[in-house]
């Protein structure tokens, strides 16, 4: 599944966040989104999300307009024509995509069932992401309002991927995390865009992940898109450091 950023722009008040006359993202990419604090990376996938409206332009995803416009028309967005690309798209940005008062496992069911998974699917799936877990997620009875940030953030990651998508967005998935986890996630990112063919976008400020697994590394600075780094073998990581220490 490709994603085509057309003439992208979002303007706060006199404050343009985000301005993209064109991008593409090609369907089995692992692309890393790096930049410092502000430089619209959160913006890009909240727009590619559908989360916050576009001031001009549109994203498309495998050629649908995520508004569920045609032609640059509205049109009804619940038609299931328009809403396809939300059934292959798994994403987690923040804690507000979690359920508080439910507990992992039925936090789990609940996007199993969104995405007409059985239980018993979703249950084997689960295995898959144990050594993450750390036995501290499944059977203890906790809702998710009483973990920690680093358990809600595994839980947000796991529930994002249990399904499976076609495409993948993560906001900073290392936050909170500790080390092993760090490594582990990163892991799983790459095993999955690996096995299934999975379009994969993170954003993160970590740059030793990020150049470890992504196939390409977009590096925005307030708004704007400042350079496209092929990343074949690691080589984008020398010229990313060179920018951020002229910047330091």
């Amino acid at each position: 599944m490709n994603i085509v950023i057309d003439k992208l722009k979002k303007v706060y008040g006199d404050k343009v966040a985000l301005d993209i006359p064109a991008l593409e993202i090609r369907s089995g990419e692992l692309v890393g989104l790096v930049g410092n604090n502000g430089a619209g990376k959160t913006t890009l996938l909240r727009l590619i999300l559908d989360l916050i409206k576009a001031t001009e332009g549109r994203v498309l995803s495998d050629g649908i307009d995520v508004t569920g416009a045609t032609d640059g028309r509205p049109t009804d967005c619940t038609s299931a024509d328009n809403i396809a690309w939300k059934r292959y798209t798994g994403s987690f940005i923040d804690g507000r995509f979690l359920i508080d008062f439910y507990t992992p496992e039925e936090y789990f069911t609940f996007i199993g069932r969104l995405y007409n998974i059985s239980q018993e699917t979703v249950m084997e799936r689960l295995e898959a992401f144990r050594p993450l877990m750390h036995d501290e997620i499944l059977g203890t009875r906790k809702y998710l309002r009483d973990f920690s940030e680093g358990n809600r953030q595994k839980i947000g990651i796991i529930g994002a991927m249990i399904i499976r998508p076609k495409v993948l967005l993560l906001d900073e998935p290392f936050n909170y995390l500790d080390p092993s986890s760090q490594i582990i996630v990163a892991r799983m990112i790459a095993e999955m865009n690996t096995q299934f063919g999975t379009t994969t976008i993170i954003s993160s400020h970590n740059l030793s992940f990020v150049s470890d697994i992504s196939t390409r590394i977009l590096l925005l600075e307030k708004g704007l898109l400042i350079k496209d780094l092929d990343n074949t073998n690691g080589s984008a990581i020398a010229e990313l450091n060179d920018y951020f220490t002229s910047q330091a």
